[in-house]
């Protein structure tokens, strides 16, 4: 795969690539920031190897010039054998999506694991991403949870570079998609007392580019930094600038009412971000997370830019429809390790399938197919899809505004709504899993057979029901399947 410069997200470093130092591994490589991570390292002519919790084909897909390895952080035989070999790691997981119960423990336990399996393995360094946050203060659960992190890293032998940063703002990134969907459909703002609370949010180009300038700087092994845009702004203030970009009059009303729980569910319904993802964020919002002065980073490793140029480059990638990862590439988390539909022991309990001779061309029907979902929606029935999807949200599920990446283009584990992206085969197959709450697991695939005259499409619903609750979920649902799937197939044959 190649890129041109405009592709790269770093083209402006001054430091220079060392490929000869050997393997790189990256940890979170499925997620927001390992993803533009790993693009820039294959750019820059380094040996990539990416350890991941999700089957191997789908990262080899993405990076076919990759090493791939599966590991789970928690599983300290697995660790072992990733990193046998490796000079370098980017340390990029987070247990933030297990919930607010479980991400603390799993965050340790997985710090402990690394350091144990890195320092086995006599690796030159580490390099890890961690959050902001005033040792002296008392730290959100999120906030704490990275700073431990740092400490089991850092107990170990291996030099570890820890940077630490703020909100991200980019295409994609969960803050950033909060706030512009809270000022496109919020016309008042009840600001809580830490809405005040200052902040330093960064763009993801200058986190990029920090994070490749520290393994092309010698000098950086094994000390921290704390990294940031250059400006220290509040949650209204970037709210207020959100509003002037996008020309919406906000009215602003401070209150004493402080509820992260409230205002994140709130939040939830009005933006793609569910409400589990948006408190732990919030939660954070109590906190001061602005850069002390610490170790100065080199120059040459950071090009800093305002709040208002992040928002814009972000606004321009997604008018460009270039945007390479999203938030919800890693949640929920939990359907990552998720059956599959081949995986199951036995066929599906019901399957339900529609079949539509078809008179448009194979590849442009295929292209329909792969253009559903998000803000094109279904073609047919688009409020039925979306009363679903706000029921999902209501009952705290993922929803169907969580909608897509690419408005145009589809790989296997993106989001569609409240569907995942199982398999995918150019012009013939696209299967889908289900993400929103449910009293089973439920795929929806679509499926051309080409033929001599006449080439089909066939929908097929399958579903595996969890007791008596799933099979009344089954058979209630059951009689508008035939109106909303055979009506899908009808517009997906007239669409252009």
């Amino acid at each position: 795969m190649e890129w041109n410069e405009a592709d790269l997200m770093c083209s402006d470093l001054l430091t220079h690539p060392i490929p000869e130092v050997g393997t790189i591994l990256v940890t979170g490589a499925t997620g927001y920031v390992g993803g533009r991570l790993v693009r820039e390292l294959l750019a820059r002519g380094y040996h990539v190897r990416v350890m991941a919790r999700v089957a191997p084909e789908v990262c080899r897909e993405r990076w076919p010039e990759a090493e791939v390895v599966m590991a789970d952080a928690l599983n300290i035989e697995e660790l072992l054998a990733a990193l046998e070999g490796v000079h370098t790691a980017y340390y990029l997981i987070h247990s933030l999506l297990l919930g607010p119960s479980k991400f603390e423990t799993a965050d340790t336990r997985a710090a402990l694991n690394f350091g144990l399996a890195a320092e086995a393995n006599d690796l030159s360094r580490v390099i890890y991403l961690g959050g902001l946050g005033d040792t002296q203060s008392l730290l959100s659960p999120h906030l704490r949870s990275r700073r431990e992190v740092a400490e089991q890293l850092r107990s170990r032998k291996v030099a570890t570079t820890e940077l630490r940063a703020a909100i991200i703002i980019g295409s994609g990134s969960a803050p950033y998609e909060i706030l512009k969907n809270l000022v496109k459909r919020s016309p008042i703002f009840f600001m809580p007392y830490w809405a005040k609370t200052k902040c330093q949010p960064i763009s993801i180009r200058g986190l990029i580019s920090v994070l490749v300038g520290v393994l092309e700087t010698e000098e950086t092994t094994g000390k921290s930094y704390d990294i940031g845009g250059n400006e220290i702004l509040t949650y209204e203030m970037m709210l207020r600038i959100l509003s002037q970009i996008l020309g919406k009059k906000k009215l602003f009303i401070p209150t004493s009412f402080s509820s992260t729980r409230f205002y994140s569910y709130i939040a939830s319904l009005l933006t793609p971000v569910p409400a589990g993802v948006i408190r732990a964020l919030m939660e954070g919002c109590r906190n001061e997370v602005v850069c002390k002065v610490n170790n100065a980073l080199p120059t040459n490793l950071y090009h800093p830019i305002t709040f208002k140029e992040a928002i814009v480059k972000a606004m321009t990638r997604e008018e460009q429809d270039a945007v390479h990862t999203r938030w919800s590439d890693e949640h929920p988390r939990a359907h990552e390790l998720a059956i599959k539909l081949h995986e199951l022991k036995k066929a599906p309990h019901y399957i339900s399938s529609y079949t539509r001779i078809m008179t448009k061309p194979v590849s442009a029907l295929f292209e329909s197919i792969c253009r559903i979902g998000g803000s094109e929606g279904w073609f047919h029935a688009n409020w039925m899809w979306r009363l679903r999807g706000l029921l999902d949200r209501l009952l705290l599920g993922v929803g169907s505004s969580r909608g897509r990446r690419s408005g145009s283009s589809l790989r296997v584990n993106d989001v569609v709504d409240f569907w995942r992206v199982e398999r995918l085969a150019k012009n013939r197959n696209l299967l889908l899993r289900a993400e929103m709450k449910l009293p089973g697991m439920a795929w929806l695939e679509f499926k051309i057979d080409e033929e001599e005259r006449n080439d089909r499409l066939t929908l097929i619903a399958y579903f595996e029901p969890h007791g008596l609750p799933g099979k009344l979920y089954w058979y209630n649902f059951l009689p508008f399947h035939y109106f909303i799937f055979e009506n899908l197939l009808e517009q997906l044959d007239r669409t252009d």
